[in-house]
């Protein structure tokens, strides 16, 4: 028995021996295969661990943090009003006593919030539940909700107090809100998600800014709209188009009305990507709108040193000076807004447009650069002007800052987690442009919101295979990556491919490229699809559309081979078989090649379409770029089956998002 045993075991030992050595051996060169070749000292969790959002082990990596977004101070500045998006709360937080004295539940996704001319009642847009949260200041409850468009942002008060500007992200629109009776009184067409609302202090003008590019055609420079509306009469009164700029996130007026700043990237997507290394890849600045109608767009950046990501702008009631926050840069800028007027008024339109593009502007107009934790987002200046507080949304903390001075006083720590976590520190990494060449840009800059800038880059420099930017929310399970498939993991797309062909920097750390990998698996996500009812129900139109969808036979009855139906290469819950493809779609610019298969979850959102961004719409992807039928039958159809296949597709969407998440009210009037 004792030979037996030992027999056994030495067996046993052995057979474990072999089996680890073959085991080690395939996750060496599963490892090697997911960083594209290039041997990578990644481990398992991002991939396999992390993506999980419940659980007990999901609990235990991860932390819940605060996340602040914006913040506005009370009128008496004894008080600050702070959205805390990842914890869906109103902060409300004493700046003296550097606490948070209260938290109120909002809805899901907060964006902004907004405080009565009374002081009475406190404002909240919840992007993901499409409504307005009215917050009784004086018990710290909701006492009403306030139906929107679909992902309100940014808002603005009417000067006298009695009305509400929302700019609904989601559905291009702005909602004009009657506070006296907490409903809406009209909706106004915006521009392409649009996010900042600034009201002028005479109140004849609202100012509205936008994130993406109106439709331009194909190859052309990008032109984003300001959506001015007459506060007389809530109507709109001009639509001010910016030219090659974009992701204008929030909007300031002075307070003599005399000038409207936005932030605005200026992305050089029309140059190959190997300008990088000549400051011409991305540049960020503010735009300007005069009262005199002119318009003008001037650099924050540097020759050798840029300022990604400007995000909010906030103007000191002395009108001589104006903050930016620059997540992607940590820091936040001193703008002497005395040499702006004179730089407008004495330059001709003409010359302004040639400054646009001057990286020594920012010696002429920034007084100076203010360090901050990770990812300043939104601003708030006491009524006073004499103290500006900085939302650091990576580090749940806000800076205080000394506006004669120009210095950080104190940071006041909101009460977030203390612990860094894998996830946390990703989502840091994401937002930071420190990893790029002159930190010209994030991974934010491109992917704004996790989603992507609805634009075409020659990421090859050589003038071929034009690549339309992809989202990246909710990518788990849905490899590979890239319009050519040749990415087969995140971690091969953001790691040596990355920094070799994209940033001309060296690649993330083992460490770090863990710790990105792992949020943007775990943390990206869509937000509920605005076109899709409760409990999976479909509208008649929808219904017609999903049976064109998976159809097997023409109009006239002739069999569609199955390599042509729309239902095989886009199934499954992600609606994509994940299979490389040829659907007639290269172009002159393109070598030959086959495309992966992009899965349709939340395609509406995602205008451009096709690999290089030709087709402006859903509808252009089979009316203008499918002559033969190579990507899906649907020369036979009429123009209304067209357009209930488009409706249907607009409403596919993840399984996560269930019946209780949407409002049945808002979806069915937005279709």
């Amino acid at each position: 028995m004792n030979k037996k045993l030992i027999y056994g075991l030495f067996f046993l030992a052995f057979a474990l021996a072999v089996g680890f050595s073959a085991f080690r051996k395939w996750a060496v060169n599963h490892a090697t295969y997911m960083t594209g070749g290039v041997p990578h000292p990644i481990n398992c969790a991002p991939c396999h661990i992390y993506p999980e959002r419940d659980g007990i082990l999901a609990n235990i990596l991860n932390e819940d943090y605060l996340s602040p977004l914006n913040a506005v101070c009370s009128s008496d500045g004894s008080a600050l009003y702070v959205i805390a998006q990842d914890a869906d709360m109103l902060l409300i937080v004493d700046p003296a006593q550097d606490k948070v004295e209260t938290q109120i539940a909002v809805g899901r996704r907060p964006h902004s919030v907004v405080v009565s001319k009374d002081g009475k009642s406190a404002y909240v847009s919840n992007q993901w539940d499409n409504n307005l949260y009215v917050i009784d200041l004086a018990s710290n409850t909701v006492s009403d909700t306030i139906l929107t468009g679909a992902g309100p942002a940014g808002m603005g008060l009417s000067v006298n107090g009695q009305l509400l500007y929302i700019a609904n992200t989601y559905t291009n629109n702005i909602s004009v809100v009657d506070l006296a009776s907490n409903t809406e009184i009209k909706r106004l067409y915006g521009g392409n998600y649009p996010t900042g609302v600034a009201v002028s202090p005479l109140d004849n003008q609202v100012f509205v800014s936008s994130q993406r590019t109106l439709p331009v055609p194909f190859r052309t420079e990008p032109i984003t709209e300001v959506t001015v509306l007459n506060g007389k009469n809530q109507r709109v009164e001009e639509r001010l188009n910016f030219r090659s700029a974009h992701i204008m996130e929030n909007i300031a007026v002075s307070p003599d009305g005399d000038m409207a700043i936005t932030t605005l990237i200026r992305p050089k997507n029309l140059v190959p990507s190997a300008q990088i290394e000549r400051g011409w890849m991305i540049n960020h600045g503010i735009g300007i709108v005069t009262k005199e109608g002119k318009k003008a767009q001037l650099l924050l950046d540097e020759p050798n040193a840029f300022y990604a990501d400007p995000y909010d702008v906030v103007i000191h009631p002395n009108g001589k000076y104006a903050y930016v926050s620059h997540a992607g840069a940590d820091m936040i800028s001193a703008i002497d807004l005395d040499v702006v007027r004179n730089i407008v008024s004495q330059s001709s339109q003409h010359e302004l447009e040639n400054l646009a593009n001057y990286l020594g502007m920012s010696d002429q107009i920034v007084l100076k650069r203010i360090k901050t934790g990770a990812n300043p987002r939104g601003l708030a200046l006491s009524p006073d002007g004499k103290t500006l507080y900085a939302v650091e949304q990576m580090t749940d903390h806000i800076t205080m800052i000394d506006t004669e001075k120009l210095e950080v006083v104190k940071t006041i720590d909101l009460g977030g987690p203390s612990r860094t976590t894998v996830t946390r520190k990703g989502g840091q990494l994401f937002r930071n442009a420190g990893h790029t060449f002159h930190q010209q840009y994030s991974c934010y800059t491109c992917h704004p919101d996790g989603h992507e800038d609805g634009l075409t880059y020659d990421l090859t420099g050589s003038g071929r295979d034009l690549a339309n930017v992809q989202t990246l929310r909710d990518l788990n399970g849905t490899a590979p990556f890239k319009w050519n498939g040749k990415n087969v993991s995140v971690y091969m797309q953001c790691g040596m491919r990355f920094s070799k062909f994209v940033t001309r920097t060296e690649s993330f750390s083992p460490g770090d490229l863990n710790s990105l990998v792992a949020y943007i698996m775990r943390e990206l996500t869509h937000p509920p699809n605005i076109h899709a009812l409760p409990g999976g129900e479909l509208t008649e139109a929808q219904k017609r559309g999903k049976a064109i969808f998976e159809r097997t036979i023409t109009v006239d009855g002739r069999e569609i081979p199955e390599k042509d139906q729309c239902i095989t290469c886009h199934n499954g819950p992600s609606y994509s078989n994940f299979q490389m493809a040829d659907v007639g779609s290269l172009k002159d610019t393109d070598n030959p090649t086959l495309f992966d298969s992009p899965n349709l979850n939340n395609v509406y959102e995602s205008a451009p379409y096709l690999h290089d961004g030709s087709a402006a719409t859903l509808e252009e992807i089979w009316t203008v770029f499918n002559p033969n039928d190579t990507h899906g039958y649907a020369n036979d159809m009429t123009k209304d089956q067209l357009n209930d296949l488009v409706e249907y597709l607009k409403s596919l969407k993840g399984a996560e998002y269930t019946s209780d998440q949407l409002n049945y009210e808002v979806n069915k009037s937005q279709l």
